[in-house]
């Protein structure tokens, strides 16, 4: 068992309380995935309970933590090996040679490996985000933990490799806690939901603790903001009647007593007794005005869209793209590619990790920004291979003339960026931070072609809903990579699948 009581984290540059008096239990079947919209503290406090030596530059907290003799298993977002193959990995792991062959077999077995994998000479450099991903469980695992922490778990792997870790999640025998954009994993194994806000922007902390599904969570939510939301406006209407009735009497009760005679002490003590009662009167309702229901606080709403001049006739050709070969470095991914794009058609590009639909974006990339009858731009999915994450998200946002800094202070705060946020180094800011800097980019310097790996990777389940209508609605051509589920079926009108024989039109 897991136990956290009074938690608070607070940052340490800015003084803001992530989380405050965060208490939580997690049992032994329990599937907790924390939610929240980018920079909220999700992978902090992951960290914490697993090391706090790994927040300690950053952020200070209070509380206890206990864990019940538990050994943690964690899953780090970010994946940094120094090293070569993978034979090299599993040998700097303690506790690789002392497993037996049936341990590592069973090891291998549940994340759908062969047991050759753990002694293979492959670069690990090479493999791909899938392979990743079970490459660090696997090693998770020979440690025999007895509770498991997943930050970002579902990042950077294909379609077949997710429905793998819903699997994975749901029938091992040990307490998750994660934390994931996927909307469609989190609906189909987390059991309680965490969810971290900031309101008041991000003034206020405030966290939510449902032990539920995602979906039911998500609808009694809305359902009950729904509910409070009219409550509350019912209650003030009736108050403002209210406050026009008395304000007219008082008004004609001041009148009386400004006009009165003199000679007319006994109605002058009748006018002061019926305004005693008046502001009698007036305190009970100000006292009503304190007790009324409070309109619901929820994380100010992300805003942007892309202009109306954003956009592209139907029969403009914007791809027509044949490429006998694709190759990254020496080795061969696939042959006979071609692809049509036209207008304002959006596509997604799928296919197993490793494939080479990153190396294929790059290459369509490449050629598009060239393209003076286009405006187009690129999101790729390592952000800082575009990104100079010295500068400010101010600085980047204005480095051409078209953009000046009141504007793009605007466009920031439309994006939940608190005025700190805006002068932070962009090294500092979450994924799904940057990931609104491109596209608010975009928006700025009126693209009407927007290319994208993996655009909603880093976007919260809370965002994600506002990414995809608004990209739904976008009038340009989008050409992307993604293993969104929802993105892929409520964003794209044509999907291929890309594999070694070229790219196959799956649906249009």
């Amino acid at each position: 068992m897991l136990l956290i009581k009074n938690l608070t984290i607070t940052h340490k540059d800015d003084y803001r309380v992530l989380l405050q008096d965060f208490c939580f239990t997690l049992n032994l079947n329990d599937k907790a995935v924390i939610i929240g919209e980018e920079g909220n503290g999700k992978s902090t406090l992951l960290k914490l309970i697993y090391d706090r030596s790994l927040i300690d530059d950053y952020v200070e907290f209070s509380g206890n933590i206990y864990f019940d003799g538990q050994k943690i298993g964690y899953l780090a977002q970010e994946f940094h090996y120094s090293g070569n193959t993978v034979f090299e990995y599993y040998s700097d792991l303690p506790d690789f040679f002392e497993l037996s062959p049936k341990e590592l077999k069973d090891i291998a077995f549940e994340l759908g490996l062969s047991p050759d994998f753990f002694y293979s000479d492959q670069a690990v450099s090479t493999l791909s985000g899938g392979e990743k991903t079970k490459l660090q469980l696997a090693g998770i695992l020979m440690s025999k933990p007895t509770l498991l922490l997943l930050d970002e778990p579902s990042n950077d792997i294909d379609l077949d490799t997710l429905v793998w870790l819903e699997n994975f999640i749901n029938s091992c025998n040990l307490p998750v806690i994660f934390i994931s954009h996927d909307e469609v994993l989190i609906e189909n194994t987390a059991n309680i939901i965490i969810h971290i806000e900031q309101l008041r922007h991000k003034m206020l902390p405030r966290h939510t603790i449902a032990k539920m599904p995602y979906s039911q969570y998500r609808h009694e939510r809305l359902a009950s903001f729904a509910r409070q939301e009219r409550l509350a406006r019912k209650e003030r209407s009736e108050y403002e009647n209210k406050m026009e009735k008395f304000l007219q009497i008082k008004s004609k009760v001041e009148h009386q007593q400004n006009t009165i005679s003199r000679s007319d002490p006994q109605g002058g003590r009748l006018l002061k007794k019926k305004m005693k009662s008046i502001l009698a009167l007036g305190r009970r309702m100000e006292k009503e005005q304190e007790d009324m229901t409070q309109i619901p606080e929820t994380e100010d709403a992300v805003f942007f869209d892309f202009d109306d001049d954003a956009n592209l006739h139907k029969s403009k050709v914007v791809v027509d793209f044949c490429l006998d070969s694709l190759y990254v470095n020496d080795r061969f991914l696939s042959k006979n590619i071609s692809m049509n794009v036209n207008g304002s058609d959006k596509v997604c590009i799928t296919g197993k990790n490793g494939a080479g639909k990153t190396t294929l974006l790059k290459i369509i990339a490449d050629r598009l920004l060239k393209r003076p009858d286009i405006k187009a731009s690129y999101m790729p999915q390592n952000y800082q291979d575009l990104l100079n994450t010295d500068i400010t998200p101010i600085e980047f946002l204005t480095d051409s003339k078209s953009t000046d800094v009141t504007k793009a202070r605007t466009f920031l705060g439309s994006m939940r960026y608190t005025a700190d946020e805006m002068e932070h180094p962009i090294a500092k800011i979450s994924g799904g931070q940057k990931a609104k800097l491109f596209l608010l980019k975009m928006i700025l310097e009126n693209c009407n072609v927007l290319i994208l790996d993996e655009p909603t990777r880093n976007f919260s389940p809370i965002t994600n809903p506002i990414i995809r209508e608004v990209l739904q609605n976008f009038q340009g051509a989008i050409i992307s990579v993604s293993h969104d589920r929802k993105f892929i079926n409520e964003v794209c009108n044509k999907i291929y699948k890309l594999d070694e024989n070229g790219l196959t039109l799956i649906s249009h």
